[in-house]
Formats: structure tokens, C-alpha cells, sequence
């Protein structure tokens, strides 16, 4: 794995003639633990996202849920009132055969 770090110029300079080697497993410890740091920070935020993504997938299930229960009382009021209308037509129905009958017993 090749790693390439990028110093300033200033810094480069200041470098010269030290043992670098020395240097790199000096501050590797410093670094390994702010690349972990990082690392936490990063996890800790996709987490953060996650959790929130969640949370919307079980707001849409709950509205899901919502809409499919709404469907079925559509259905079901439907139903009820197709059968109240048939219903009414044979009450109609039944009204006017009563109706036409007393006519016709005050009309005799």
C-alpha cells in the first residue's frame, strides 16, 4: 500500500536531514488514533442516517398501513350503500304497489 503525504513547503524544509523513518513511527501512533477518530465520526453520522431512514420507512409503513385499512372501509361503504339502495327501490317499490292498491279501494 503506498501512502503519499503532502507537506508544505516550509515544512518539507524543516524535515531536511532528520531521520524520517524515525519521525513516521513517532507520529504513527497520533495518526492511527485521529484515522480511527474519523472513523467513529463517519459511523456514528451513516448511523445517524440510517436511524432517520428508518424512521420514514415506518412513517410510510404507518401511512401504508393507513391507506390499505381506508380502502377497506371504501369498499365496505360501498357495499353498504349499493345494498341501502337496493334496499330503498324494493321499500319504493313495495310503497307504491300499497299506494296503487288503496287507489284503487277508494276509487271502487
Amino acid at each position: 500500500m503506498e501512502i503519499e503525504i503532502v507537506l508544505p513547503r516550509e515544512s518539507f524544509k524543516a524535515l531536511k536531514g532528520k531521520d524520517l523513518n524515525a519521525l513516521l513511527r513517532e507520529n504513527l501512533p497520533k495518526t492511527e488514533e485521529t484515522l480511527r477518530a474519523e472513523r467513529e465520526e463517519f459511523l456514528r453520522e451513516k448511523i445517524a442516517g440510517l436511524e432517520e431512514r428508518l424512521l420514514e420507512m415506518r412513517g410510510l409503513q404507518e401511512l401504508r398501513e393507513f391507506y390499505e385499512k381506508a380502502l377497506k372501509d371504501k369498499e365496505f361503504m360501498m357495499a353498504e350503500r349499493d345494498r341501502l339502495r337496493k334496499e330503498n327501490a324494493e321499500l319504493r317499490e313495495k310503497f307504491e304497489e300499497k299506494r296503487r292498491e288503496l287507489e284503487k279501494v277508494h276509487e271502487s
